[in-house]
């Protein structure tokens, strides 16, 4: 071993979860004056940012009681919260179910059955909202589970407030604008208010599909489903804007991430790249900051990087890729 070479133990994967990293790429910058960086969250050990809410969720249910010893945890998912839940669930020693919807990227499938969940699948073309449901359901049937549920619960958000947010400060004091993908709406609330909390002038933008459009799993507000968390984080007020975001421009952007920054991501940040782009070119000058939600390792079966891309976006509509 090289001489003053510091080693660190880590006595859980669960230990290396967070203090991801910043990646400069302002040369995608589409203005001078604006600098662009992005957050690696799939450098976390589960692949995704839910690393983080699953991590919080499953200590904060232990804390409080919600989970016990050998409970069963139920969850729907479109495939990173339900993969970061049963990974941690593994370690942990809890049987795990995940609602996942029948068109989601056979690698997601793959991973949550390598960890040992249990699925069950939803009608694809209800997407998440449909998996959802079908949770609740199962819930409501099944009172000895715990239901985590991560779109009503607050550990998603304050995952981020605690983790997410300071370390984008920390790494990127100048940020002017933060710019993310709403799904669960858990990033946005947690980061954007601790941002705000620090900086009042710091802007928070949305990135979203259009309404009835199908976008990497995004979340259109209009098409009727607003997270409870998003309610209960104010997050109406606490949004200076969204920026809407089309399956082709998200394939178009997770390929020049790969091929003049070398980040090969998943398509989520695709969407996210081409909203903070587009802050870019409305601003005089600033740093915006998005974030990355996962690596592209789950999405290769789906042709984004190889196929044509009028092919990719039309197989959109019928395949969840976040």
């Amino acid at each position: 071993m090289p001489k003053g070479h510091a080693v660190t133990v880590h006595k859980s994967i669960i230990d290396l979860i967070g203090n991801t990293p910043i990646i400069d790429i302002s040369e995608l910058s589409p203005n001078p004056r604006v600098s662009m960086y992005v957050k690696l969250e799939g450098q976390n050990p589960g692949g995704s940012v839910k690393d983080r809410i699953a991590k919080a969720m499953i200590l904060e249910a232990e804390i409080d009681g919600t989970l016990v010893p050998g409970q069963r945890i139920l969850e729907p998912s479109s495939g990173n919260t339900g993969i970061a839940l049963a990974m941690i669930a593994r370690t942990r020693g809890y049987p795990i179910t995940i609602v996942l919807p029948e068109n989601v990227s056979i690698e997601r499938r793959q991973i949550l059955e390598l960890f040992g969940a249990e699925i069950v699948s939803s009608p694809g073309e209800e997407g998440s909202n449909g998996a959802v449901k079908r949770a609740q359901r199962l819930a409501d049937e099944h009172h000895d589970w715990a239901f985590l549920y991560q779109y009503a619960n607050e550990a998603n958000p304050r995952a981020h407030y605690e983790t997410t947010g300071p370390e984008i400060l920390t790494d990127v004091p100048e940020i002017t604008h933060f710019v993310a993908g709403l799904g669960t709406s858990g990033t946005l609330m947690g980061v954007g208010r601790y941002l705000k909390d620090q900086s009042p002038s710091i802007q928070v933008l949305a990135v979203e599909p259009p309404s009835g459009e199908s976008v990497q799993g995004l979340r259109s507000l209009d098409d009727g489903f607003v997270p409870p968390i998003f309610e209960k984080w104010d997050g109406y007020n606490l949004l200076d804007g969204k920026r809407i975001v089309r399956p082709r421009e998200s394939l178009e952007w997770v390929r020049r991430l790969s091929s003049e920054c070398g980040i090969f991501a998943g398509i989520s940040t695709g969407a996210s790249a081409a909203g903070a782009a587009r802050v870019a070119e409305r601003i005089d000058e600033g740093v915006v900051v998005f974030i990355s939600a996962d690596g592209g390792w789950k999405y290769l079966s789906t042709g984004a990087w190889t196929d044509p891309l009028d092919e990719v976006a039309v197989r959109a509509d019928c395949l969840i890729y976040f």
